[in-house]
């Protein structure tokens, strides 16, 4: 790692003396070398908008990505100026549009030239900027709905393959085709430095529940292969989709289709104990005690604090079975 940082230290003193010496007190400590590639993205059927990122750099999810439901989303990177994301993400909520809210962000930034920006709003407008001085390969592709930046990486073809693969993938929920369009910049080759950190954000419309709004928030810090562990992360959020449905289907009372909840989020992931239990406690309430009890013994074999759980349900009303019932389920 030392020695990535200490090329990355030379190319931003490369960098500072090609834009003069009066210019060298606008790169801060504050502001990351997230070199990197990203997409913004709106589902003009749902009104969802997301930012991806990847980039060979420590948690990159903490100065990319910038998104707020019904106003708009920002990708700020290469030499990231972070105040873009918040202060962007007011601009667009004044009213300003995309081309306006960019305008003024680099009207007074000594840096712009080595900045890369994309902010999208809550109509699917977007304006992107790359710098003249961002390191080669760079570039921005904008679209429908959609842009896709990238800098410093390893071929000119990624963002290209990156804007392709998006507008391919239409038809799918806009998380999953975000992360198809940043598998297709790592088959291109992505970061010339290689990969590190990865990140997802997808925000539904604005609600006057806003503890209610739909939110994808996904982050890996620090990983070999960022991108594969992000698509499993997603993986396991649409699988406790299935699970937070069941939970709400007991809530009613609705114990069928609680069960079918739960049963779809265990066979996305098979071993994973907590879906299997709730899998079982759904087949119980609905009278299919043997099949219930064959899943629980296979969970208590694993884990016997799940055997005691399953006692305090009923006192909370979350298992209604006869005595009998309950002793077969503890067996």
């Amino acid at each position: 790692m030392k020695k990535y940082k200490t090329t990355l230290l030379a190319m931003g003193v490369t960098l500072l003396a090609s834009l003069g010496t009066a210019k060298a007190q606008v790169f801060k400590a504050e502001e990351p070398l997230a070199h990197t590639y990203s997409i913004v993205a709106r589902d003009p059927k749902t009104g969802e908008m997301a930012v991806g990122v990847q980039s060979h750099w420590f948690s990159v999810g903490t100065a990319v990505p910038w998104v707020e439901a019904g106003v708009g989303v920002v990708a700020t990177q290469s030499f990231t100026n972070k105040s873009f994301g918040p202060r962007g993400l007011a601009l667009l909520r004044e009213g300003k549009t995309p081309e306006e809210a960019l305008a003024i962000l680099l009207a007074d930034d000594e840096a712009r030239e080595v900045r890369q920006v994309a902010i999208l709003d809550a109509k699917g407008n977007v304006a992107t900027h790359t710098g003249k001085q961002c390191i080669r390969y760079a570039g921005h592709i904008s679209g429908k709905n959609f842009s896709v930046q990238a800098n410093m990486m390893l071929t000119d073809k990624v963002w290209p393959a990156m804007a392709k693969a998006f507008e391919r993938s239409e038809g799918q929920p806009l998380a999953e085709r975000v992360l198809l369009a940043m598998q297709a910049a790592e088959r291109e080759g992505g970061d010339i430095r290689g990969k590190q950190s990865a990140a997802l954000v997808v925000k539904g419309q604005k609600s006057d529940q806003p503890w209610d709004d739909k939110t994808i928030d996904l982050r890996v810090d620090d990983h070999a292969a960022p991108l594969e562990e992000l698509e499993r992360l997603l993986k396991v959020y649409r699988a406790y989709e299935y699970m937070n449905a069941g939970d709400l289907a007991i809530e009613k009372g609705q114990m069928q289709k609680a069960m079918e909840a739960y049963g779809k989020a265990q066979a996305m992931f098979p071993d994973n104990l907590e879906m299997k239990y709730w899998h079982a406690i759904g087949l119980a309430n609905n009278g299919q005690i043997e099949e219930a009890a064959k899943i629980l013994r296979e969970v208590y074999k694993k884990d016997p604090n799940w055997r005691e759980l399953t006692t305090r349900l009923p006192e909370v009303g979350l298992l209604d079975v006869s005595r009998a019932q309950m002793e077969k389920l503890l067996k």
